[in-house]
């Protein structure tokens, strides 16, 4: 017997309704499990999940109504998303921030000091936690830094140039009197396709001439870096691109990674780069290798020491479990596990001997990270727009490397376009 057409009707109406019930539940359960709170991460390296995973999974232990999810944004991506879902309030409860002065700014962004209590500030890297204060308040939990720029080198390439890596730790840059450092890699350059790796490079190269020259990028919320220092520094550096003692221009825009394959391919002799490389260096490297400091410049060896930081949602519906997730993270037991297999330097500063002992079982001595710090810094950059200002300083910047703009030029364009992005 065939059912009346008024019947199907019915029972098709009853059938949706029960999936749509069901489903409802299920999604119910995936995003709030019964009886726990779920507070959710944000963060751009998908190698960096299984430490969080590490040090949640002890945290929910100890904490069973609480569950954290991580999730990962490329990078690529991960700026321009996290603007619009701040803006539209779908942001996560945390989120890793390298730039987070116009969110504070904005009131998006929980006060940390206030959250955590003053003792919290006083275990963690004391340039992180600069990094993150603004107005007298702190917007991040700081999670691992980056310490100082080395160079990384190729001990078989050097001993073909006759060069002892005793030499390295003693060079200097300098446009206008002694300089060690251009004589040296013409000698690397008879033995490898190139010597070192000058290019559009913000944090591992042109912020450590630009300080090691005298000059700044940023005074306060105000670009700087039209100077004579600034001339000094990028001419020195488009002078060895010039000479051809580097990989060209054109391969080495910015975020490319040329340079660091070039030198896994033992094409480079020196690699100028910071611990962010190490790992994958020493995984892949088919070569003697080492680590030394940096050249000095006319106002002697100059570095900066970015740090990553957590920040939360200030409009999170789960502040409390938020505080608790990151009193923990922020802790020395929690922080630590961003110190296991040597990935990165912890902020909680007690936990850092952890990254030491384990590139020492290993043969690697990691001091050139820290003791390039020791001496004057340069900051690694922030304020109002300062993503689009540094997006607009680039493209600038990659047409002066290619030699299309001269140096000073290029500086005064770049420093006016920096101004107007930030403040469109």
């Amino acid at each position: 017997m065939t059912p009346k057409t008024s019947t199907l009707a019915v029972l098709s109406v009853v059938l949706g309704a029960v999936l749509l019930v069901t489903a409802a539940l299920w999604l119910g359960r995936e995003s709030e499990p019964s009886g726990r709170t779920v507070v959710r991460m944000r963060i751009w390296d998908d190698g960096f999940v299984s430490a969080y995973r590490g040090a949640l999974d002890e945290f929910q232990r100890a904490n069973p109504d609480v569950e954290v999810r991580v999730t990962v944004v490329p990078w690529a991506s991960y700026q321009q998303k996290l603007r619009l879902d701040v803006a539209g309030g779908t942001a996560d409860d945390l989120f890793w921030a390298n730039t987070y002065t116009d969110y504070a700014d904005a009131g998006k962004l929980t006060d940390i000091g206030a959250l955590l209590g003053p003792d919290a500030v006083r275990q963690w890297d004391p340039s992180a936690v600069e990094q993150y204060t603004r107005h007298g308040k702190l917007w991040a939990v700081p999670q691992f830094v980056d310490g100082g720029t080395v160079v990384y080198y190729n001990r078989d390439l050097l001993a073909a140039a006759g060069v002892d890596p005793s030499e390295l730790g003693e060079l200097t840059w300098n446009p206008h009197g002694p300089d060690t450092f251009r004589p040296l890699l013409r000698r690397l350059a008879t033995a490898a396709p190139w010597a070192y790796n000058a290019a559009n490079d913000f944090q591992s190269i042109e912020l450590p001439y630009l300080g090691s020259a005298g000059g700044r990028f940023q005074d306060g919320d105000r670009y700087v870096f039209d100077s004579p220092q600034g001339v000094d520094a990028f001419g020195y550096l488009t002078g060895l691109i010039d000479a051809q003692l580097t990989p060209p221009a054109a391969d080495t825009r910015t975020g490319s990674d040329f340079a660091k394959n070039a030198f896994l391919q033992g094409k480079l002799a020196l690699f100028q780069s910071g611990s962010f490389t190490l790992a994958q260096i020493a995984e892949q490297a088919r070569f003697r290798w080492g680590i030394a400091m940096i050249p000095a410049g006319p106002a002697g060896r100059v570095s900066t020491n970015n740090a990553i930081g957590v920040a939360a949602n200030a409009n999170s519906a789960h502040p409390e479990a938020v505080r608790r997730v990151l009193s923990w993270l922020g802790s020395p037991a929690g922080n630590r596990y961003l110190a296991a297999g040597g990935q990165t330097i912890p902020a909680v500063v007690s936990d850092q001997q952890v990254y030491r002992d384990h590139w020492s079982a290993k043969g690697i001595d990691v001091a050139p990270f820290f003791d390039v710090l020791r001496g004057r810094r340069i900051e690694s950059g922030g304020g109002p727009g300062f993503t689009a200002a540094l997006r607009a300083v680039d493209a600038i910047f990659d047409e002066m490397f290619l030699g299309r703009i001269p140096v000073p030029e290029a500086l005064s364009r770049a420093q006016a376009a920096a101004e107007a992005a930030a403040h469109s």
